[in-house]
């Protein structure tokens, strides 16, 4: 792996002054403030610092409780153990089975195929005498032609003797047409040998033919035991990420966990402004009470300073 050409700082400052500089920050434009580098990896560097950052200015919630910390993070460890465990298993097993399927088909393919050749050898060689042996009855007929063209040549120029060489020729002739019978007999029987060792030739072809088939068929069983373990490591990876849900879920619960301790918070925080007001009507209502009190007392003095005063106005009139 080729080291990387510009350090993440770098990337990072050309980044803050695109953006100081009002422009959008991407690959291309972060490659051409530093001066080169790879797109993708420039613009990756720079959101992994965006990242971290949001990460550093997010305010803080609050942590999980120490025992449900451990619990959870004990829960996901043995989880994700066990299921890498049972998924290196199956793989192992199913590569292990698809190995040993392939090798005893090819070693099955190829000993039919050695099979084959050495039948395939054994019908070409066959149909080799079969020619050999068809070509010489072929020239035992000709040479038995050749003898009954002699013999009738012998027969016409020896005419004086036609009557003295009769049963002689007449005996050749038979001999002649009982060879000629032979060997046209000999050679259908050739002939029927030698479409039987090309049957046997095209017999042998088809069985390489199968051979091969079967081959192709291990070779592609081989292929789907691959994709078998392809799926495995997929639904490894749909695990974790069950997993991974599962404890988002938790966070989410702790949040609304946190909420409703905030709303509790809240509604102490309203009682006590509730008995705040209360204490301030009471306080209120007393002084509201001495204030009737001093009026009550003022009008009954009021009433008594009336009263004293009425007799002396009746000693007045008499």
């Amino acid at each position: 792996m080729r080291p990387a050409e510009y350090a993440p700082d770098t990337i990072i400052q050309a980044g803050e002054a695109l953006q100081a500089a009002g422009r959008n920050v991407t690959g291309f434009a972060l490659r051409q403030k530093v001066g080169g580098g790879n797109p993708n990896r420039l613009k990756q560097v720079w959101e992994e610092h965006l990242a971290r950052s949001a990460v550093a200015e997010a305010e803080p919630v609050a942590e999980l409780p120490v025992e449900v910390a451990e619990e959870l993070a004990a829960v996901a460890k043995a989880l994700t153990e066990r299921l890498t465990a049972l998924a290196v298993e199956l793989n192992d097993k199913a590569v292990k089975a698809a190995e040993r399927r392939v090798r005893e088909i090819v070693k099955a393919a190829g000993e039919q195929r050695e099979l084959a050749e050495r039948e395939l050898a054994d019908a070409a060689q066959t149909v080799e005498d079969l020619e050999q042996q068809l070509d010489g009855a072929r020239g035992e007929l000709m040479a038995s032609r050749d003898q009954l063209a002699e013999g009738l040549a012998q027969r016409q120029s020896q005419a004086v003797e036609l009557a003295q060489m009769r049963e002689r020729v007449d005996a050749a002739e038979k001999v002649a047409k009982e060879a000629a019978r032979a060997a046209t007999q000999r050679e259908a029987d050739l002939l029927g040998q030698l479409q039987q060792a090309r049957q046997a030739e095209q017999a042998a072809r088809e069985r390489e033919a199968t051979a091969n088939g079967q081959l192709l068929a291990a070779m592609q069983q081989h292929e789907e035991n691959t994709q078998l373990s392809a799926e495995l490591r997929r639904d490894l990876e749909k695990a974790r990420k069950e997993a991974e849900d599962g404890r988002v879920h938790l966070q989410a619960a702790q949040a609304r966990l946190d909420g409703a301790a905030r709303e509790i918070e809240e509604a102490r925080k309203q009682a006590r402004e509730a008995r705040d007001e209360a204490k301030q009507a009471a306080a209120s209502a007393a002084e509201r009470r001495g204030e009737l009190k001093v009026l009550q007392q003022e009008i009954a003095r009021l009433k008594d300073g009336k009263t004293s005063s009425q007799p002396h106005k009746d000693k007045g009139r008499h």
